[in-house]
């Protein structure tokens, strides 16, 4: 095999495509604008704190196994894993606070003691959740390039059906009353970038994910996994450029020939994209472009984000690795982001502090703290209004370790909408790509290869499976099955 790949992007879908299609035999090149590697996943190292940029929950630990597995290899040979305990906490005021452990066990128990009688139907709504999981995951994630809606169709699926029908929201309130455990069972489809009433019941399998495999953490953050793809990459032969703006796609005769890359034109023989997909098509002459403004103005984004970077110089008490803030209106910060797009009234806010666990990534007596705020797309943001919410942040932060924190801040940066279209091309300053709504599931999401450009294919939160560090992974093994596919004929 000695066709040559050049890949745009080195986030985790760019990364995992650039892997098996090395193995294959093909000469790949991965393309990186920024200086670091990673995208979204980049790691921030400054005065001593380690943080990391992007992702921050290691969910779904048997996609991460199943890739290294398919190369022979251990998610251990390249970093260690500590599972969470607990695995996060939600804080609904400063009195108030639930605690999830690391076993279903002492989750049923917990919800027990706040609604009698939940513990046998979080039992029974996580059964359902991991026969969801069995066949999305396990199953139909790998098998579904998004080509056909006859993906979609096997016997499982067909038995499931009624569960694309109605929605998460339902689903849950129809057992459980009270309002804090529905938002804690309604929380993690906020990783797939939808309101839990317009994201399909089938998507329940995100329950299972964090209910019964559990929260996990490298050692060194989530930028071990980003430097344990690259490991393995150079060891079958891929090639790593950083600093390599892509400013065209050259094409002959509506075939790809090539990029301009920092005004410098390298020839190649195909092209995947792990960058923004509508950023790409934009490098593309207009009539070799398959979605128009009109198409990617109508696409439900998943939220941007406000996020901040904060050291402090001592240790905070009543707080854990992972915490959701709760403490406002989940509906109303959800209408603020999807239906009524502004800047939320009184948002809802997660909070992680990798040092709780891994001491190493701040200075000896110091904590780091990743904040995050969700918010719509597309928003102008100013150091003005980064610094409101700062402060909102920062008092909610106190009232729930009961300590006066302000003078202890000793570092800090923040990162916001302009921020995501600086660094990643994002569309509309999006932090997760496209929600995965039920008409933007599957085969009605952006297509991995283009229609029009016989040698131009898409990876990544805007294509096929969607958003989130385990789907873009699959991802790359989903389009690197296609060029094998259409590319060897």
């Amino acid at each position: 095999m000695n066709k040559s790949i050049s890949i745009i992007g080195s986030g985790f879908s760019s990364l995992s495509a650039a892997c098996y299609l090395a193995k294959q035999g093909y000469k790949v090149s991965v393309y990186e604008k920024n200086n670091d590697f990673g995208g979204r996943a980049r790691q921030i190292k400054e005065n001593g704190f380690t943080f990391d940029m992007g992702p921050s929950w290691y969910w779904m630990p048997d996609v991460f196994d199943r890739f290294f597995k398919d190369f022979n290899k251990k998610t251990s040979d390249y970093y260690k894993l500590t599972k969470l305990n607990p695995a996060y906490s939600v804080y609904f005021d400063e009195n108030n606070t639930i605690p999830i452990e690391d076993s279903l066990e002492k989750i049923c128990n917990r919800f027990e003691k706040i609604e009698p009688g939940s513990s046998i139907k979080l039992k029974k709504f996580v059964l359902n959740a991991r026969e969801n999981y069995k066949v999305a995951v396990l199953d139909l994630l790998y098998k579904m390039p998004g080509e056909s809606p006859l993906e979609l169709i096997t016997i499982d699926t067909i038995k499931k059906v009624k569960y694309f029908l109605t929605n998460i929201r339902k689903e849950v309130r129809k057992d459980f009353k009270n309002p804090m455990l529905r938002a804690i069972l309604e929380f993690p489809v906020l990783f797939l970038g939808a309101k839990p009433s317009d994201t399909p019941a089938f998507y329940n399998f995100m329950n299972y994910a964090d209910f019964g495999l559990g929260t996990f953490q490298p050692k060194n953050g989530f930028y071990d996994v980003v430097q344990a793809m690259i490991s393995l990459g150079k060891s079958l032969g891929v090639s790593y450029e950083n600093n390599s703006d892509v400013k065209k796609i050259i094409t002959n005769n509506n075939k790809l020939v090539g990029l301009e890359i920092n005004d410098n034109f390298i020839g190649c023989d195909i092209v995947i994209s792990g960058a923004d997909y509508n950023f790409t098509e934009k490098l593309l002459p207009k009539n070799l472009r398959q979605y128009s403004k009109k198409y990617w103005d109508k696409r439900i984004l998943a939220p941007s984000a406000l996020l901040f970077y904060v050291g402090f110089n001592k240790k905070l008490d009543n707080i854990e690795h992972h915490n959701l803030i709760f403490d406002t209106d989940f509906d109303q910060h959800a209408i603020e982001i999807y239906d009524n797009p502004k800047w939320p009234t009184n948002p809802l806010s997660y909070a992680s502090f990798t040092s709780k666990t891994h001491k190493h990534t701040a200075p000896k007596g110091c904590e780091n703290g990743f904040f995050l705020i969700p918010i719509a797309p597309n928003l102008k943001d100013n150091q003005q209004i980064r610094d409101k919410y700062f402060d909102v942040l920062i008092n909610k932060l106190e009232k729930i370790t009961k300590q006066d924190l302000r003078d202890n801040i000793i570092y800090r940066k923040s990162y916001c909408v302009s921020d995501f279209i600086n660094d990643y091309n994002s569309y509309k300053g999006n932090a997760y790509g496209l929600a995965n709504t039920l008409l933007q599931t599957a085969f009605l999401r952006p297509k991995l290869r283009s229609k029009k450009v016989s040698n131009l294919y898409f990876c990544g939160q805007l294509t096929v499976p969607g958003p989130g560090v385990p789907p873009a992974i699959v991802s790359g093994k989903l389009v690197s099955d296609l060029v094998i596919k259409y590319e060897e004929n």
